[in-house]
């Protein structure tokens, strides 16, 4: 039960024990690794018990955890959003990574790395470019990488990046954004601060919303100009049917289902052609492609990591990038060949005496599309607020009890419901929970810019 932001305390202080009983992979480390002896020196430096009151937990559980962990000949560690959406949270993956070196638990069977990513689109959209500091490949956007590209298309590519989601917001406020052209996603519903998202999108002189459905961003009206709505069909029932990529790696085809075609509805990539060519007649014959497979040819031209792309046919055809593992036999891509260890130090602690620090959860739901006001797992409907047994004591507070959050960005009202978490510590349900978050380059991990979902509340009762 790591308290939230205490990950890079508890990897640490496992690191530190692994050290200490001599349960490190020292033939792995010194064949396939570097950075070691740095790590050992900066891990000698932070004191034991420190770690174990940063992450929240006590020597046995510790103990219990280095246990099991030294014991397995092969581990996957696993991590998501808890990790992803934090201000340190570079830091976070870094202290993972350094964990599963130590045990050599890279590239062989039942090991391995594995971070969760949201839902069937991100992981292929990012890889084709549709990703604010990336080319397609995931190649880093430079004027040389642009030049390239656009030579092998006919046509000039920008070579410096685009905005992040958050960071767009903040472009429409300084009046930067003439066009926002959304595919998918909402805005108002997932990002911080929707009362300034909200405010922002009314102030755009012309949004577009591509969907398979309707969502609250597109309800936005504009303060003075457009919006327009534009239908397109989802991949099942999109012109030669679609792919995914799934977390694994697993380019994965689901044919066209035939007579499911929808109003008005367009295939995405029909979408995007037609509008390019309307804008640059010139260049339409860069975007005429006579089938979605000719359209796949192109994509395993362009990104050789999708090779294989251009011969799924039927529904489950599927190739894996990257072979079965990555880093096969301890051989990394970096220059050297080897993995990295990275000296991490956990943050400091932001809570001040008598606050909390509250973390976004899910419930039954999709993204922020939700399904049921109930959560399976526990009970909670979507008013609740998560908290712990011993705080809730303290505070002399009772399940269903009315309590007020506020944040420097806004106030949450809800329901107690006591459950199992670390002092100090709440959770609200997501999106509801979102007007508590607080915007600005300052509540962004640096180098991502993805938002923090966490923020330091007081509580008090209704």
């Amino acid at each position: 039960p790591v308290r939230p932001g205490g990950d890079i305390a508890f990897c640490n202080s496992a690191v530190k024990l692994l050290i200490e009983r001599g349960a490190v992979d020292d033939a792995f480390v010194a064949d396939h690794t570097e950075g070691w002896d740095e790590l050992v020196a900066d891990l000698a430096a932070q004191d034991l018990d420190d770690l174990l009151a940063d992450a929240g937990l006590d020597r046995a559980q510790l103990d219990a955890f280095v246990d099991l962990y030294a014991g397995a000949a092969s581990a996957i560690l696993t991590w998501s959003m808890g990790i992803t959406q934090r201000r340190e949270s570079t830091d976070g993956v870094r202290a993972i990574v350094n964990l599963a070196l130590a045990r050599g638990n890279v590239g062989r069977d039942g090991a391995g790395l594995m971070p969760i990513r949201g839902h069937s689109g991100v992981q292929g959209g990012a890889e084709m470019g549709a990703y604010a500091t990336a080319l397609p490949g995931g190649i880093t956007v430079t004027p040389e990488a642009a030049a390239e590209l656009g030579g092998r298309w006919g046509f000039d590519v920008p070579g410096h990046v685009g905005l992040t989601a958050p960071e767009m917001v903040e472009g429409i406020e300084r009046g930067e954004v003439d066009v926002l052209w959304a595919s998918g996603g909402n805005f108002l519903d997932v990002l911080p601060d929707p009362d300034r998202v909200r405010a922002s999108l009314g102030k755009v002189p012309l949004r577009v919303h591509q969907d398979v459905v309707v969502t609250s961003q597109m309800l936005v009206p504009p303060d003075d100009g457009e919006v327009l709505l534009l239908p397109v069909a989802t991949r099942y029932e999109q012109e030669g049917g679609g792919t995914e990529t799934t977390t694994e790696r697993r380019i994965i085809f689901s044919p066209e289902i035939p007579g499911h075609q929808v109003g008005e509805a367009r295939s995405e990539w029909r979408l995007f052609a037609e509008v390019a060519a309307r804008a640059r007649p010139d260049l339409a014959d860069r975007f005429a492609w006579a089938t979605n497979e000719a359209l796949r040819r192109e994509i395993a031209e362009i990104v050789p990591l999708y090779a294989g792309i251009e011969t799924l046919h039927e529904s489950g055809d599927n190739v894996q990038y990257g072979g079965r593992h990555l880093a096969a036999g301890g051989v990394f891509p970096t220059p050297s060949g080897r993995g990295r260890f990275m000296p991490v130090r956990p943050p400091a602690d932001r809570v001040p005496p008598g606050m909390f620090e509250v973390s976004t959860r899910r419930g039954k739901q999709f993204n922020s599309m939700v399904y049921a006001t109930t959560d399976p797992l526990n009970g909670a409907e979507r008013d609740h607020v998560l908290v712990g047994h011993r705080d809730a004591q303290a505070l002399g507070l009772g399940d269903d009890d009315p309590i007020v959050l506020r944040s420097v960005a806004g106030e949450y009202r809800g329901r107690v419901r006591r459950v199992k978490l670390p002092t100090g510590t709440l959770q609200v349900h997501w999106p509801e929970g979102n007007v508590l978050l607080p915007s600005g380059p300052e509540h962004r991990e640096p180098q991502s810019q993805v938002p923090d979902y966490t923020a330091i509340v007081s509580l008090e009762r209704a």
